[in-house]
């Protein structure tokens, strides 16, 4: 049996010394995969994966904390962002001619010639995705007779809403002009050397106070519609404005456009402060007693219409013209052409045509003025200007020259 017993306990051992061996081996194996360079790239990219999870976790977390601390509170203007844009425009002119007579002096005048420094500074502040707050600050006016312009006060305020696509409403609580509830037919919206040189008429730089107006939208027409009230002073207007533009094509437009007011005078009633409408309930003896002529009180009632058309052949070149008459005398009509090419690079001109009379046929004031444009940089423009002006019997030529710069 000890034979046998020896023969079993040798394989015994033969067979542990092999597993022995074979594990050695496996854990050799083992041991250089671990230290391969891809097993140490696969290590670090799922220690990277779970570290960028734990930090995406966190921040879904902040995000959360915010939205829910934005919801709190209750103002449209947490996520405002305020735009400042500066401009400063001086203008002058020389007059060619012996001296300066009644008649001289009134054709200066019908042809809107603007002069002296006007200073702005603006202040556009976004609410919420589409509604904007404008604050205009002015320094002077232009043609005011103040050369240094005063103190810089506020001018304006605007607020428009875009409710929707077809529709937006604008509430201009001070210093409103009907171009501020206007539809705007043109992308290039610069203050011109004249009033002929515009491209819209005189009745859209009117000043009226307070307004709200609403714009409706459908396919190539739109629609504006604003109330002006002024109640400032000894007298007190009330003005409605409307306007209809119909889109010919891509680049051409026809506007036509009106404003009628309703003022009151008198020399009783003092003024009560900007935004104050007195009213009353229980006294309306009172008032029809001061409706009489006899009270010192007038009524008046004036407005104008206008046809305006307006073509774009690009950003820098456009051609327009527009056709304005009083109600008071309809025979009496404004007109005015004007072309312009003003690239920013290059140099630019314009010229105008533009004048007034009884139904195009007499013409009792005519003027044609001409300009280049030089663009310094981006922010600097200076223009020089000539311009004719045949007033009746009275004529003289005028060279203007205007720089403007803006931030």
């Amino acid at each position: 049996m000890e034979p046998v017993t020896t023969v079993v306990d040798k394989l015994k051992g033969l067979a542990k010394s092999t597993e022995d061996l074979a594990q050695r081996l496996l854990d050799r194996r083992r041991n250089a995969n671990h230290r391969s360079p891809i097993e140490i790239l696969k290590r670090l990219q799922r220690e990277a994966f779970s570290d960028i999870m734990k930090l995406r976790d966190r921040q879904e977390k902040v995000e959360k904390l915010l939205t829910f601390y934005k919801s709190s509170k209750g103002s449209p203007f947490q996520e405002a962002s305020t735009h400042v844009k500066g401009k400063v425009d001086i203008q002058g002119a020389f007059f060619i001619t012996d001296n300066v007579d009644e008649h001289k002096h009134n054709a200066i005048q019908k042809s809107g010639i603007r002069t002296g420094i006007d200073a702005k500074l603006i202040f556009e502040t976004a609410v919420g995705e589409k509604n904007a707050l404008v604050a205009e600050f002015v320094a002077s006016e232009k043609g005011r007779g103040d050369v240094l312009g005063g103190p810089l006060s506020l001018a304006k305020i605007f607020y428009a809403a875009n409710v929707s696509d077809w529709f937006s409403a604008v509430a201009v609580p001070m210093g409103a002009q009907c171009r501020d509830v206007s539809v705007s037919t043109s992308s290039h919206q610069e203050r011109a050397i004249t009033e002929y040189s515009e491209f819209g008429p005189p009745l859209l730089s009117q000043h009226k106070g307070s307004a709200v107006g609403v714009m409706v939208k459908k396919s190539n027409m739109v629609a504006s519609l604003a109330q002006f009230v002024n109640p400032c002073g000894v007298s007190r207007s009330l003005s409605t404005f409307g306007e209809v533009v119909w889109e010919l094509s891509r680049n051409t437009k026809l506007s036509v456009l009106g404003v009628h007011s309703v003022s009151r005078s008198t020399s009783q009633n003092p003024s009560l402060g900007a935004l104050t409408f007195p009213i009353s309930i229980f006294q309306r003896d009172r008032f029809s007693e001061e409706d009489s002529p006899t009270s010192g009180e007038r009524r008046n009632s004036d407005g104008s219409i206008a046809i305006m058309m307006n073509r774009e052949f690009d950003e820098n070149s456009r051609i327009g013209g527009w056709i304005e008459t009083k109600n008071s005398n309809p025979r009496n009509v404004q007109w005015a052409v004007t072309m312009s090419d003003t690239p920013e690079d290059e140099l630019g001109w314009g010229l105008t045509l533009g004048g007034s009379g009884q139904c195009l046929q007499n013409l009792e004031h005519f003027q044609i003025e001409s300009f280049f444009n030089f663009n310094v940089g981006k922010n600097f423009k200076l223009q020089p200007a000539f311009m004719y002006v045949n007033d009746g019997g009275t004529q003289f030529p005028a060279l203007m020259l205007r720089s403007s710069w803006s931030l």
